[in-house]
């Protein structure tokens, strides 16, 4: 069990709406694309609160960065979404490093398991400890300039290294710079970033609480988004 999941949630009923089409999409979706079982689900999905503070972060970056906007990598990932990402994931970092994965010993199995969910959710069916994804809370996000390019952040999401951790590059480095300008205008808008990836933001979920209560005791201590 990870800190966070400790956190009691009590569900609000919020409805799960799509991501308004204003904003950018990395298209084909990277998990669609390799055969996530997305069913009639959407992963262009998200709470309605937090859409409503999407919308709010959109806005403070076009202040002082107009040609600029928030492009959406990931949003909304059902259970088992998070479990076929997890199973591929681990047979990647097993590759890398050369590791047949059906000759593996359990120490090296339970490195990589540790390796991979250093940054994704263990796919937990308990109601209590939902993956972030799987609430409609957690979004996955990065920059675009006013030809759609993709604003260079030093690493490309999803990563399995150093380099995806928020601050791994020098203070006042272009990619710090950078990263530190996508995390002020989701921060302005009330999301709480992942201390691991740096383009992880959610709002109203268990890590969002676990996150403000690390600021602040007195921050609300449940959670108002569970697994939807």
């Amino acid at each position: 069990m990870k800190p966070y999941q400790q956190v009691p949630i009590l569900e609000c009923g919020e409805a799960i709406v799509a991501i308004p089409a204003e904003f950018s999409r990395v298209s084909p979706h990277p998990y669609e694309k390799l055969g996530a079982p997305y069913g009639d689900r959407s992963p262009f999905y998200l709470r309605q609160g937090v859409v409503d503070r999407l919308l709010i972060a959109q806005q403070t970056l076009q202040k002082n960065h107009p040609n600029w906007r928030i492009q959406i990598f990931d949003a909304y990932r059902p259970v088992a979404v998070q479990q076929f990402m997890v199973d591929y994931t681990f047979l990647e970092v097993a590759q890398t490093q050369n590791l047949t994965p059906k000759n593996l010993t359990d120490e090296q199995r339970q490195d990589l398991l540790q390796q991979v969910y250093q940054f994704w959710a263990i796919p937990n069916l308990d109601p209590a400890m939902p993956p972030p994804h799987s609430t409609g809370a957690a979004i996955d996000v990065t920059l675009i300039n006013e030809l759609g390019d993709e604003i260079d952040m030093g690493s490309p999401i999803d990563e399995i290294s150093e380099r995806s951790f928020p601050n791994h590059f020098a203070e006042g480095s272009d990619f710090d710079q950078r990263r530190q300008i996508l995390n002020q205008v989701m921060t302005t808008a009330g999301f709480k970033r992942h201390w691991n990836e740096w383009w992880h933001f959610s709002y109203g979920d268990q890590i969002w609480v676990w996150l403000m209560r690390q600021e602040n005791l007195d921050q609300p201590f449940v959670a108002k988004y569970g697994r939807v």
